[in-house]
């Protein structure tokens, strides 16, 4: 056991982040140990608890990071003069790569949230209401500006969003396409589906 390696562009602390996002979502949050963290880190138990409380503030980051990540991408498309399609076509592609590039910590935050603790479980519940809304507010307003054809916004959301989920199954896949082409026909498929 030593030192947790680090890099010029990721300090310690985001290391045992990443590694935990690993171990969560291949162990589930409950099952998983500070103590299997250690190991995978290459540290003693001990030593992690310089970087961070516990597990459950491990999960706290997890999740609430890539929930601010989501507002902060929702609250720039909603001030661009861009279409509704556009914007919605924008929001897509954000979380495909999302789902591609960063995929642990996305699927932690997608499966795992429901083990965090109050007062920060009711906070992301409210949080991925309010996600949703917006973007079926977008569809709305495309839907009035006549660019999108007439559908329940929130139906139509709760497709995108399982859609995008279901890349799950492209990470486990053994003869899958590229992340770039999955981008491309993914939003194909859903971007179509709006179409007026």
């Amino acid at each position: 056991m030593g030192r947790i390696k680090t890099s010029d562009t990721t300090s310690r602390r985001e290391i045992i982040i990443q590694k935990a996002a690993t171990l969560f979502k291949e162990k589930g949050f409950k099952a998983a140990s500070m103590r299997e963290l250690a190991d995978i880190v290459g540290v003693e138990a001990a030593s992690l608890y310089n970087h961070i409380k516990n597990k459950n503030e491990l999960l706290n980051i997890i999740c609430f990071d890539v929930a601010n990540r989501y507002m902060q991408m929702i609250a720039e498309i909603e001030t661009e003069k861009n279409s509704s399609l556009e914007k919605i076509e924008k929001l897509l592609r954000f979380h495909i790569t999302g789902m591609v590039k960063h995929f642990d910590e996305v699927y932690v935050s997608d499966r795992e949230w429901k083990h965090l603790e109050e007062p920060y479980l009711a906070n992301l519940q409210a949080q991925r209401r309010a996600y949703r809304k917006r973007i079926a507010a977008i569809i709305d307003d495309g839907i009035k500006k006549k660019e999108i054809k007439k559908i329940d916004a929130s139906t139509a959301v709760l497709i995108m969003l399982h859609a995008v989920s279901g890349i799950e199954s492209w990470h486990r896949s053994k003869a899958k396409i590229n992340g770039k082409e999955l981008e491309e026909n993914m939003v194909s498929i859903l971007v179509s589906g709006l179409k007026k």
